[in-house]
Order: structure tokens, then C-alpha cells, then sequence
């Protein structure tokens, strides 16, 4: 599951770029399934968007993008180091972020904690 945070003021396009280059890099790095992309994007006016925009000596501008995916506690860090940096380069591409910009969280969980649908918790197995 992904949550996207911005400022308010892209364009449908721009938006819709972010959302398809991170489920490439998802795909590409991370072993997503194709059609697992259940993903939000929330903007926000200037004035609830607030950021440090020096932190770690990372010069980040207001085209700052939160990026927190919500996962399987599976992956090792090599994978995530790879999905984080495959991430950078493909919003790099389109729609044209600066590496700088890309702000990413996972938050892991263990599999029986999903239901993808019907009530059922379909990483579960019955018995």
C-alpha cells in the first residue's frame, strides 16, 4: 500500500508519472506482483506541508514528495537499499523529481495483516 504526499499544485500527469514509476521500481526491485498497486496521493497547501528542508545536509525544495509504502516484513536490505535507490532514479525520469526530493518510509508488517478483500486474510493460510 502507497501513500503519496505533496504540495498542492501538480498537474493529473505529474501525479499519475509518480504513481507509475513507483510501481515500476516496486516491481523491478521488490518482487510486487503485477496488479498489486493500491496507492493514494494526498496534496497539501504550503501551510500543512512542512519539511526540513536541511536535514542529513539534503538541500530539499517544495517539490518534495513523501512516499510511504506500506509492506510485508519479507524483504532484506538489500532489497530495500534497491528499491530506494531504483525509486530515486525512476521519479528522477519522470516525472522529472530531483533525487533530493524523494522521501521514502517503509513500514512493515507481518503478512497475516492484510486482507486485499471478501474479509479474508489471504497471506493465511487455513488449517
Amino acid at each position: 500500500m502507497t501513500r503519496i504526499s505533496l504540495r498542492r499544485g501538480k498537474s493529473p500527469a505529474y501525479r499519475q508519472a509518480i504513481m507509475d514509476s513507483l510501481y515500476l521500481a516496486m516491481r523491478e526491485t521488490f518482487e510486487v506482483p503485477e496488479d498489486d498497486r493500491f496507492m493514494t496521493v494526498s496534496e497539501h497547501d504550503g501551510d500543512n506541508f512542512s519539511y526540513g528542508s536541511g536535514f542529513l545536509d539534503i538541500a530539499r525544495s517544495d517539490d518534495l514528495v513523501l512516499i510511504q509504502l506500506t509492506v510485508s516484513n519479507t524483504r532484506s536490505v538489500a532489497q530495500k537499499k534497491a528499491l530506494f535507490r531504483r525509486i530515486a532514479e525512476r521519479l528522477s525520469e519522470s516525472p522529472g523529481l530531483r533525487p533530493e526530493d524523494v522521501f521514502i518510509n517503509l513500514v512493515e508488517v507481518a503478512r497475516e495483516n492484510w486482507s486485499f478483500g471478501h474479509g479474508l486474510a489471504q497471506y493465511v493460510q487455513e488449517g
